[in-house]
């Protein structure tokens, strides 16, 4: 599937649209409703996550080179589905900063060469937007905001996700986190250098987004800190 092909566009604004709904319905209904919208989404990720797998093994797709999941974008789908599940505050941050950076390039710059109606074209999308999607309800609509520190934890344990990416590539000649080489599909990747350049330099544009997401809360997190300190001096 060439990107920005109609289906391609569509799978864009089905994300946006889903991602604003998600917030409203979250921010609008009790907290009831609001749980079994998260665990729907949840077990319509997982399910579209095992699909995928399913369907691989049926077409003679799957091979250990390709399908452990050392992808960011396999660890963030693992991730928010249990985020939803069961919002711990690190599975949320990680689902928040994994969500909006990793499955959001996936979603805008696809590697994926079945096009729509195959069932791929559909896991694919549930998997990625599904993250998307997720990270925006949970923390824009649930308001289960990054604690003090969140940056540090997500970069470590994306660094964490990359050596185990490298040891699999080592040891079944896979490209998993595209350490080996960038996507033939083309992705951000493509601007910022050639291999092995652009793996420093992703590893610093990483950083530098999850600080620009954490970016909105901080202010908040210093005013209360602000608050607590006068409130303990009086």
């Amino acid at each position: 599937m060439a990107p920005l092909e109609t289906e391609h566009v569509v799978a864009i604004g089905a994300t946006a649209v889903l991602a604003g709904l998600a917030i409203w319905i979250a921010r609008k209904l009790s907290g009831g409703w609001v749980s079994a919208a998260s665990r729907g989404l949840a077990l319509a990720i997982i399910l579209a996550y095992a699909a995928d797998h399913a369907a691989a093994v049926v077409r003679d797709d799957w091979s250990p080179e390709r399908y452990l999941p050392f992808h960011l974008t396999d660890a963030v789908t693992i991730v928010c589905a249990i985020a939803l599940w069961a919002p711990r505050p690190l599975l949320v941050e990680l689902t928040y900063f994994w969500g909006l950076t990793a499955s959001l390039q996936a979603v805008l710059t696809p590697d994926l060469d079945e096009g729509f109606p195959d069932l791929y074209f559909w896991t694919y999308f549930l998997t990625h937007s599904g993250a998307v999607v997720a990270a925006c309800l949970l923390v824009f609509g649930r308001q289960l905001r990054p604690r003090p520190g969140a940056v540090r934890r997500a970069f470590a344990a994306t660094a964490a996700v990359a050596a185990m990416a490298a040891i699999a590539n080592l040891a079944t000649g896979g490209n998993y986190m595209f350490l080996r080489e960038k996507p033939a599909s083309g992705s951000l990747l493509d601007l910022i250098g050639p291999w092995p350049v652009y793996i420093p330099v992703a590893a610093i544009l990483a950083f530098a987004m999850f600080a620009a997401l954490d970016a909105p809360f901080r202010s908040g997190r210093q005013s209360r800190r602000a608050r607590v300190g006068r409130g303990r001096s009086s």
